[in-house]
């Protein structure tokens, strides 16, 4: 893991090495400025000459300064690196997670996706602020401490080198053995509750129509205790080591006190380096206490990192071709599909199971079955959301893994059966599939899917806000939306899967008549389990158990015995009740 950081890091390199030398001034220039005044105050105790002291008034006065131009800098270089790292790692996280969505995301649930992307990313600028920039810091001005103290008094150095490892090794390790097991579970826990809280916002109207709002809250609430559980106890561990490490200094400062002046009195020090020597012992501290909150921020940030790092690591359905892809298809698209199988990660059976299926240009097809025989998996894998485990899908020919998991995506999409809505306008969720779409153009596809009166009858019309995930509109208008966005994109080959669903029969009915004269002249794949229209399509293709039983017209179908003729004579009572 701390390569795969180190990696993250090195674009920063250049910053990163700007902020550690910004913090490595502002504490030497905070080490002179006690010093240097501690020099002066003591030389004016004699009242010298004020020429003796100018040379240190300026110092001090400098120093001062130094001192707070330096930290400015540090603050502005450090959060610049630690932003820009943040932006890095939230990107690769994003860019890990597009091609596994869309086939599911089974392992992790959408609230804790969530904290991962955004409590466990910002660990990142934790790592950078609160630990390798205090750390490296720490080291350098300890070692100057001790150097100088070598220089003035070799037994204060002695001294001082063995406060500062106390305080800044032996304690922060102290910490990490105590608080290692806590600090692996925190993320976690924030992530169950950040759990609880969705599930009680987004069901909170199931919760109350099963009276189960009082299991949810006291689940929320246990969750919540846990993780205060965890976090008084890293608090009361940081406070441990953070007074242990100050009790350190404390002992070593006087204990290069009592040296200094022992030292003054056998005439080895001169009296005037007597402060000089305590007080630089007690800021050379000043860098060191802070290593052991960083110890703890350490310890949580490799927990959170750790989960981060899973996310990257997830392997993708579908390997992209690299270098060596295709460029995108153009001109009249074919599609193939020859003996197609399709096995999920950990599944004993094929969902998919030898299909082969043929889509000249032009060609409608629908494919029907019951739930669970593999009509949507098959539709993914058209598009290329999951990868074959055999057989292979030919596009124009070529193998359809030798495109770009996007440029086959142009050519080939459609309607899947969980089409999201966005929390914006109608316009802006229209307008996803062709951001140039004119309001005509919206209007056009909008008549199509029949919502064009409903939504002109709406006061803000192509404005109105439609909620999270569609949430302030119907089940039935949720979908047509995703229809008619899916018919504005307008590609070569359109899939769509269950389009009717949601709908009441009549609707459904006449929906699907004007989709199929739609899309007459377009490669189509129509998912349904409504047989109502399909005689239009040139072909019908049964499918049970991820195997295709039959196919054919849907004369020929409803002439022989068989799943299909089942199917149309068990819809000819709601037919007839129509």
């Amino acid at each position: 893991m701390v390569r795969r950081i180190a990696g993250l890091l090195r674009a920063h390199l250049g910053r990163l090495l700007v902020a550690v030398s910004a913090s490595v001034a502002t504490e030497l220039a905070a080490l002179a400025l006690m010093g240097t005044a501690a020099w002066l105050l003591a030389r004016a105790a004699e009242q010298p000459p004020l020429a003796a002291l100018s040379l240190a008034i300026v110092g001090v006065r400098a120093f001062a300064t130094g001192r707070g131009v330096f930290r400015y800098a540090e603050r502005l270089a450090s959060h610049d690196a630690a932003l820009r790292a943040l932006a890095t790692l939230r990107g690769r996280v994003y860019d890990a997670l597009v091609p596994l969505a869309p086939s599911g995301l089974p392992a992790y649930r959408s609230s804790d996706l969530l904290s991962r992307m955004v409590s466990d990313v910002e660990a990142v600028q934790d790592l950078v602020v609160r630990v390798l920039v205090p750390v490296s810091t720490a080291v350098v001005v300890a070692g100057v401490a001790v150097g100088f103290s070598a220089l003035v008094l070799p037994s204060a150095a002695v001294v001082l080198a063995a406060g500062l490892a106390l305080a800044g090794l032996v304690v922060p390790l102290l910490m990490v053995a105590a608080a290692r097991r806590t600090a692996r579970r925190l993320a976690p826990a924030r992530a169950e509750l950040a759990a609880h809280h969705t599930d009680l916002l987004q069901g909170s109207a199931d919760l109350a129509v099963f009276g189960a709002t009082a299991t949810a809250l006291d689940e929320a609430e246990r969750a919540s205790e846990r993780l205060a559980r965890l976090e008084r106890r890293t608090a009361l561990t940081t406070a441990l080591g953070g007074a242990a490490a100050m009790l350190v200094q404390g002992v070593t400062t006087v204990a290069v006190t009592v040296l200094a002046l022992g030292a003054r009195a056998d005439g080895g020090l001169a009296g005037v380096m007597v402060p000089v020597v305590a007080l630089v012992a007690l800021i050379a501290f000043e860098p060191v206490l802070p290593l052991v909150p960083a110890v703890q921020r350490l310890l949580e940030a490799r927990s959170a990192l750790r989960r981060v790092l899973a996310v990257l690591d997830t392997p993708p359905p579908v390997a992209e071709p690299g270098d060596g892809a295709l460029p995108a298809p153009s001109g009249p698209v074919s599609v193939a599909l020859r003996g197609v199988s399709v096995r999920y990660p950990g599944a004993t059976i094929d969902a998919v199971d030898g299909v082969d299926l043929s889509l000249t240009p032009g060609r409608r097809v629908a494919v029907v079955g019951a739930s669970g025989s593999g009509k949507s998996t098959l539709l993914a894998c058209l598009m290329r959301f999951i990868e074959p485990s055999a057989g292979t899908v030919l596009l124009n020919g070529a193998d359809a893994r030798r495109y770009d998991g996007d440029d086959v995506r142009a050519v080939i999409t459609g309607v899947t059966q969980d089409a999201h809505l966005f929390h914006t306008s109608i316009r802006e969720n229209l307008r996803v599939a062709r951001p140039s779409a004119s309001d005509d153009d919206l209007l056009a596809a909008l008549q199509t899917a029949r919502l064009r009166d409903w939504v002109e009858s709406l006061p803000a019309g192509l404005d109105t806000m439609v909620g999270e995930s569609g949430g302030q509109v119907s089940g039935g208008q949720r979908q047509r939306l995703a229809l008619a966005r899916a018919l504005l994109a307008d590609p070569p080959v359109v899939l769509l899967d269950e389009p009717t669903e949601g709908l009441d029969p009549r609707t459904a009915d006449d929906l699907m008549t004007d989709l199929l004269a739609s899309t007459r002249g377009r490669t189509t794949v129509v998912v349904t389990h409504r047989l109502a229209g399909l005689d239009a399509v040139d072909e019908i293709v049964v499918m049970d158990a991820g195997r295709v039983v039959q196919r054919g017209t849907h004369a020929e179908l409803v002439a022989v015995d068989g799943p299909y003729q089942d199917l149309w004579w068990a819809s000819r009572p709601a037919l007839a009740s129509e």
